[in-house]
C-alpha cells in the first residue's frame, strides 16, 4: 500500500505540477527504505507515464466525469497499468490500489468499481484504444503528426521504440582497461553483456543494474552512457595540445569521454548555465580521476565566461526536445509542448552562433542534439550554413545512422541506441 500510494503522488506530481520524472522520483523514492520497494515505484511511475496516453484514454470511458483530485486519477492508472502490463495478480492489484486511496474513503469504492469494471470489459476496452491514434501510439497527437511529418516511413517503428524499456549500456575508460578485459569482469560478477560494434567503448547489458554492482565504477573504469552518446567524442576527433570548449556540458559524460580519450589535451572548458548541474560535472570528473576546466555561465552569452582564447574543437550538445529519448524518459511525451519546439530551435540558433566566434580557424565545432525532429537538426544546420561563409559541413562517412543533407540522424532503435543528430562544422582557415 505504502508503494503505491507514494508513486501515486509521484506521478501526480508530474501530471499536476509539471514536475520531470527524475525530480519527482528523486523526492519521493528516499522515503522507502527497501531497495526492492523503490524499485517496484519505479518501474510503476515510468510504466505508467510511458503507457499513459492509453491509459487515460481507458480510464476516461470508465468514468462518468473526470477524476479532479489528481492523487486518486494516478492510483487509477497505476492499478490499470498493473492489470494490463504487469505480473500482478488482478486481485492483489485491485486491492492494494484501492487500500492506497487511504484516509480518502469516497475513492476507494470508485476504485474498485473501475478497475473491476476493466477486468470484465477488457477487450472491448482495448480494441477501442488501438483504435484510437493516440492511444493506440501511447503518444500525443501533435508530437505523433511531427514525427510522422518528419519520417513517414519509419514514424510507427520510432513510436514503438519510444515505448519500450531502454537498454543499459556501459562506457569502459579505454585509459585505464581494455574493453574485453572489462566484459571478462563483468561475466565475473554473474552480469550478461556483449560489445555494441558501433563504439570502441561501449558495452551493452543483458539486463540493467545498480552501479554498484559494476566493477570498479567507483574507480573510475566504467560509466553509464547510451551508445549514440558516445559517438560524439569520436566524431570531435581532438588531437594533443588542443583547447576544446564542450557547451551545456552537464551531466559531463561526453567532456568526460573527450578526456579518456585525448589526455594530452592543452585544456578542457566545460560550460553549463545550471551550477548544481555543474556540480554533476565536477563529480563525474572526480569518480574517474578527470580534470577540466568548469565554469558556470549562459552559453548564449560567451563575454560572460570566456577568456578570449580560440578553441581548436566545440562541442556543441544543444538544448533540444530530447525526442530521442523518450524511451529513458518518458514524461516528455507529458511535458513537451508543440510551441516548445519553436523556441528551443530559436536558442539553439542563438547558442551556435554566439560560440561561432569562439573556434579557431581550420578548426571544427560538433552540433549534437538527442532530437529526432528535422527542425531542430538538418534544418538548423542547413539555415547555419546559409548565414556562415566561413562554415562547411565536413563530411561523415560512417555506419552508423542515416546520412542526410546536413549531417547524420540516429532513429531511436537503430543498433539499439538512442536517436541523436550529429553535424560536423570546420571553420575556414583564414
Amino acid at each position: 500500500m505504502k508503494t503505491r500510494s507514494l508513486a501515486a503522488r509521484i506521478v501526480a506530481d508530474v501530471l499536476k505540477e509539471g514536475l520531470s520524472l527524475t525530480a519527482a522520483l528523486d523526492a519521493g523514492l528516499p522515503r522507502l527504505e527497501s531497495g526492492k520497494d523503490r524499485a517496484f515505484v519505479q518501474a510503476l511511475c515510468y510504466g505508467v507515464l510511458r503507457h499513459f496516453h492509453r491509459l487515460d484514454f481507458i480510464l476516461a470511458r470508465l468514468l462518468d466525469k473526470p477524476l479532479k483530485d489528481e492523487e486518486i486519477k494516478a492510483l487509477a492508472l497505476l492499478g490499470l497499468y498493473q492489470l494490463a502490463f504487469m505480473r500482478v495478480k488482478p486481485h492483489a492489484a485491485v486491492a492494494e490500489t484501492v487500500a492506497a486511496a487511504a484516509k480518502k474513503s469516497w475513492a476507494k469504492p470508485l476504485l474498485n468499481a473501475l478497475l473491476r469494471r476493466y477486468l470484465r470489459e477488457r477487450d472491448s476496452l482495448e480494441q477501442q484504444a488501438q483504435a484510437n491514434a493516440s492511444a493506440a501510439a501511447s503518444h500525443p497527437l501533435w508530437l505523433i503528426k511531427r514525427i510522422q511529418q518528419d519520417w513517414p516511413e519509419q514514424s510507427a517503428r520510432i513510436e514503438e521504440e519510444n515505448n519500450r524499456q531502454p537498454p543499459m549500456v556501459l562506457r569502459v575508460n579505454l585509459a585505464k582497461t581494455g574493453r574485453e578485459q572489462y566484459l571478462q569482469l563483468l561475466d565475473q560478477q554473474g552480469l550478461a553483456a556483449e560489445a555494441v560494434a558501433a563504439c570502441p567503448a561501449a558495452v551493452l547489458l543483458d539486463r540493467p543494474a545498480p552501479v554498484e554492482l559494476l566493477p570498479a565504477f567507483a574507480e573510475g573504469w566504467v560509466s553509464v552512457q547510451d551508445a549514440a552518446a558516445q559517438l560524439a567524442a569520436g566524431l570531435l576527433a581532438v588531437e594533443p595540445g588542443q583547447r576544446v570548449l564542450d557547451v551545456c556540458a552537464a551531466p559531463g559524460g561526453k567532456a568526460a569521454h573527450i578526456l579518456e580519450m585525448q589526455p594530452g589535451l592543452r585544456e578542457l572548458v566545460a560550460v553549463d548555465i545550471d551550477p548544481a548541474r555543474l556540480k554533476r560535472v565536477e563529480e563525474t570528473m572526480q569518480r574517474l580521476g578527470l580534470s577540466a576546466t568548469l565554469r558556470p555561465g549562459d552559453a548564449g552569452k560567451p563575454d560572460e565566461w570566456w577568456d578570449g582564447q580560440l578553441f581548436q574543437r566545440i562541442l556543441l550538445d544543444a538544448p533540444c526536445s530530447a525526442t530521442g529519448v523518450i524511451r529513458r524518459h518518458p514524461d516528455i511525451k507529458l511535458l513537451r509542448k508543440p510551441y516548445d519546439i519553436e523556441a528551443l530551435q530559436t536558442l539553439q540558433q542563438t547558442i551556435l552562433e554566439a560560440v561561432w566566434p569562439l573556434l579557431a580557424p581550420g578548426g571544427c565545432l560538433l552540433y549534437a542534439t538527442c532530437s529526432v525532429l528535422k527542425q531542430e537538426n538538418e534544418e538548423q544546420i542547413e539555415r547555419f550554413l546559409a548565414a556562415h561563409a566561413d562554415a562547411e559541413a565536413l563530411p561523415m562517412s560512417l555506419d552508423w545512422g542515416q546520412a542526410r543533407s546536413f549531417g547524420r540522424q540516429i532513429l531511436t532503435g537503430d543498433l539499439g541506441m538512442d536517436g541523436f543528430y550529429y553535424a560536423l562544422l570546420g571553420k575556414q582557415a583564414d
